[in-house]
């Protein structure tokens, strides 16, 4: 059973319009989670129908979830947040802008090596309190790429020369067709050397990310397959080789995608649209709290070696070569990635979906 952050990255993909970005679910539920914990009323009900249990913790060599608040000097805080809430960050800020921002600044610098560079949300004399999340992911592949220069042929990327990465002598079992509501989707598992796997989800021709993304997430769950030459970007012949054994090959591009994201923009998506309000919704934290602003910055870059990807989510309130052998025939089955597609990090022990993003954008060779 997929994690209840999953459900939350594939609605808000659902969202998405087909510009380039990257996102994280598994980022902001935590946050969610812990702020329907506190909250009361309504506030309470809309948080926990999007975020029902909390956050499991992601034991990995590759990933890691930093969190962290502040709060405005003398702003009472309840006991029970002060007893229970274990964030290794807590500071103060002092209500000038041009001392805290520069400090939540460095935190989300220092928690993402450098791939966030700016706190989502600004800070203020009227910031009463700030949480935040920094979450970043470093794969390495099991088997890297080659990189070469790639000019599709036909689609929006023809006559563009691309940063292409190219891998043959793979397992076919990489790559399954997934039979979504969507339709055909290729779904590629590009491994990871840990725990961490990435798939690049290409769908029908002229689907939109808000389709895919969404399509490609139900189908960790969902295992029904459609024969491999049926997947978008796919084809299949059979090749002289040095033995029997079936080989994948695949042709794709490097990628370097961000994504800036107003939450409040989708204040019901997010469980947020009462917290958003005035009112005193969160008292065991401390009186009279209401979302002021919550936003995520997010950034993956996808080369021949590897993944690094990050997100910051923050949320502010406001008080108030071998020898030639033999030639036999053997079945090759080839992907071509030469237009928009998708991607999702995936934690392999728990299918724990970290980031996903939509790639319109490829580097340039």
């Amino acid at each position: 059973m997929s994690p209840p952050a999953n459900t939350l990255t594939a609605r808000w993909a659902a969202h998405l319009d087909d510009r380039q970005t990257v996102l994280s679910g598994a980022g902001v539920y935590p946050m969610l989670a812990l702020l329907a914990r506190y909250a009361t009323g309504p506030a309470r009900t809309e948080l926990h129908a999007v975020a029902p249990t909390a956050a499991t913790p992601v034991d990995s060599p590759t990933t890691r979830l930093a969190a962290g608040f502040w709060s405005r000097a003398g702003l009472p805080l309840g006991r029970r947040w002060l007893t229970e809430v274990d964030a290794p960050t807590r500071g103060e800020l002092t209500g000038d802008p041009t001392v805290d921002q520069p400090r939540l600044d460095r935190w989300a610098h220092d928690h993402t090596d450098g791939l966030i560079t700016r706190m989502p949300v600004p800070v203020g004399p009227g910031t009463a309190l700030v949480l935040a999340t920094a979450l970043s992911v470093l794969v390495d592949w099991a088997t890297p790429f080659h990189p070469a220069p790639y000019r599709p042929a036909t689609g929006p990327w023809q006559g563009r020369t691309l940063a292409g990465l190219h891998r043959g002598g793979g397992d076919p079992t990489a790559l399954r067709v997934a039979d979504t509501p969507a339709g055909p989707v290729s779904l590629l598992t590009v491994a990871g050397n840990a725990d961490v796997d990435v798939l690049l989800a290409l769908g029908p021709d002229g689907q939109p990310a808000a389709r895919v993304l969404p399509a490609a997430i139900g189908a960790l769950d969902h295992p029904a397959t459609l024969p491999a030459p049926a997947g978008p970007g796919v084809t299949e012949d059979t090749v002289d080789g040095h033995d029997d054994r079936p080989e994948l090959l695949v042709r794709t591009v490097g990628f370097t995608v961000t994504g800036e994201h107003d939450l409040l923009d989708h204040a019901d998506l997010f469980g947020l649209a009462t917290a958003a309000r005035d009112g005193d919704h969160f008292p065991d934290i401390s009186p009279r709290l209401s979302v002021s602003d919550a936003r995520q910055s997010a950034r993956a870059e996808f080369t021949a070696t590897g993944l690094r990807a990050a997100a910051v989510t923050a949320l502010a309130m406001r008080a108030g070569g071998a020898a030639p052998r033999a030639t036999v025939r053997r079945r090759r089955v080839r992907l071509d990635v030469d237009r928009p597609f998708g991607f999702l990090a995936v934690h392999r022990p728990t299918g724990l979906v970290l980031v996903a993003g939509w790639v319109t954008d490829p580097t340039p060779a």
